[in-house]
């Protein structure tokens, strides 16, 4: 076991690699092998995880530059086991339900790559090698967009780089910087993120470096108002970009300010609580009122995205338990959720090559099957009891109470906002006669969709009856990381505010 972190970050890079010798025909097939194994060997990383151990573990480190510090070294915890289980299910589930027909040898080959980027970034433990894993992400996604994608391909892929590259060159200096500080503070240079929670930083290069990482991790939350390439992105993007797209990448981000933001500028995260906190309101409002006002089906569950982000931000920056873990609880929950979104989205539009939601009507009728499929994953998303967006909104709503019962009960809203929009579009598109004659003849789902959409659904439900399992270790790491940040303040006020921020203890 002391491999399998290096397994699961290689391992469908190898297996990509070996894909340009398989036959094109086959080539899906493959691919579905490939995933399920990387899904498999997620879950046996889990079967022997501790959930009583608060800190990193299957720790593995090699140096790389031993005089520079930079290493090899990955390791997870509670926060990143989950979100690493969660990349190669959806991964799995995605290349399971995958309808895209062009050149799909070559876009399983991408897909593959793409999870292995994606696997590194959440179990990176050297800063380095996180960010090296930040930035190839950006390769197999601008692929996926810029050749699988509609009409404005190019264009959506330019903008989705250049935002999210910019952003990440400011994050690099602030890296940068902070190796820097630790060197001259402890005479030796280590980008090891273990070394770096034992730095404890003036308030001033705190602030300089959190709005260094900022701009980071919010260009891909996205928070207003860098919010603009994810619409355009999704919009443009083939179904199986747009899963991964809402399901995985956007999670980076906030796993970021967890991971780094929060330990290792605890003061800095106390200072810009509210400032975070009114960008998570401004998104959760005005995005979801933007959903409202779409007629492409796509776009309105992309600007829904970023509204149910605020919230995950949100409970981020509540700096408390019940928040912090509301808010990873919420990442695993939308995942599954906007990924069946755009699932759906994608059987739709592979039948009648298009997104309009006036050019549907009535579909219950010829798909019930459907029906019953989008009804409980749109009821996920608004966040009904016993499904998994309820869970995560309930605990980062909670855990934000603490600090504020007025803004807590202004982001609430999104709940009745999303519930509007949503529930419109079911009425439209699934309620009434089926008067178009271009929707009667529309096969309801079956087979591999069937089984994709299915597994989802199976998985939104469980997690909103028993969120024990996931909650039990998360809270470990969690608590853990708020008392990190407690012990790490320089001033006795954000001391003070962080006691007071974690005092109703944990979730259970």
């Amino acid at each position: 076991m002391e491999n399998i972190l290096s397994m699961l970050i290689f391992f469908p890079a190898a297996a990509a690699t070996v894909g340009f010798l398989i036959h094109k025909d086959s080539m899906r097939q493959y691919g579905v092998v490939v995933t399920v194994v990387e899904f498999v060997l997620a879950l046996l990383l889990w079967y022997h995880f501790d959930p009583s151990m608060a800190g990193m573990q299957f720790v593995q480190n090699l140096p790389i530059i031993s005089s520079m510090g930079i290493g090899y070294v990955a390791g997870v915890d509670g926060v990143s086991l989950f979100l690493l289980i969660m990349i190669t299910f959806m991964t799995m589930i995605a290349v399971i339900g995958l309808t895209e027909k062009r050149n799909i040898k070559n876009l399983i080959i991408t897909m593959l790559f793409l999870e292995m980027t994606m696997v590194g970034v959440f179990v990176s433990l050297d800063v380095i090698m996180f960010y090296v894993f930040w930035e190839l992400t950006l390769i197999p996604m601008f692929y996926i967009i810029g050749f699988w994608g509609a009409e404005r391909r190019f264009y959506a892929a330019m903008k989705f780089f250049l935002y999210t590259f910019i952003g990440s060159l400011i994050m690099l200096v602030g890296m940068l910087y902070f190796g820097y500080v630790y060197h001259e503070t402890t005479g030796v240079w280590s980008f090891n993120l273990l070394d770096w929670y034992g730095a404890i930083l003036p308030f001033d290069v705190q602030l300089w470096l959190f709005i260094a990482f900022f701009f980071g991790f919010a260009v891909k939350v996205p928070m207003i108002p860098f919010h603009t390439w994810l619409p355009l992105a999704h919009g443009e993007a083939p179904t199986i970009g747009s899963i991964i797209l809402a399901a995985v990448l956007l999670k980076m981000e906030t796993y970021g300010f967890i991971r780094f933001s929060l330990p290792l500028f605890p003061d800095a995260a106390v200072f810009f609580m509210w400032f975070m906190a009114g960008l998570a309101i401004l998104a959760i409002i005005y995005t979801a009122m933007l959903a409202y006002a779409q007629e492409d089906m796509k776009q309105m569950i992309a600007y829904s995205s970023v509204s149910h982000m605020g919230v995950i931000t949100l409970g981020v920056f509540a700096l408390n338990t019940e928040g912090i873990a509301g808010a990873v609880y919420l990442m695993l929950g939308h995942a599954i959720v906007s990924g069946a979104l755009f699932m759906c989205v994608g059987v739709l539009y592979d039948r009648r090559k298009t997104k309009m939601i006036k050019e549907f009507g009535g579909l219950a009728h010829n798909m019930p099957m459907f029906a019953l499929v989008y009804a409980v994953v749109l009821m996920g998303s608004v966040g009904l009891p016993l499904t998994a967006g309820f869970v995560g909104e309930f605990l980062a709503l909670l855990g934000f109470f603490k600090a504020s019962p007025i803004l807590t009960f202004i982001a609430s809203l999104t709940i009745v906002l999303s519930a509007i929009y949503m529930l419109s579009m079911y009425k439209r598109t699934f309620f009434g006669e089926l008067t178009n004659p271009k929707n009667k003849p529309l096969k309801d789902i079956f087979g591999r969709e069937l089984v994709a959409l299915g597994s989802l659904v199976a998985l939104i439900i469980a997690l909103g009856v028993y969120p024990k399992v996931v909650l039990d270790p998360l809270n470990t790491s969690v608590n853990h990381l708020t008392h990190v940040m407690q012990v790490k303040a320089v001033n006795e006020d954000t001391k003070e505010k962080l006691k007071a921020l974690n005092t109703i203890g944990e979730v259970k």
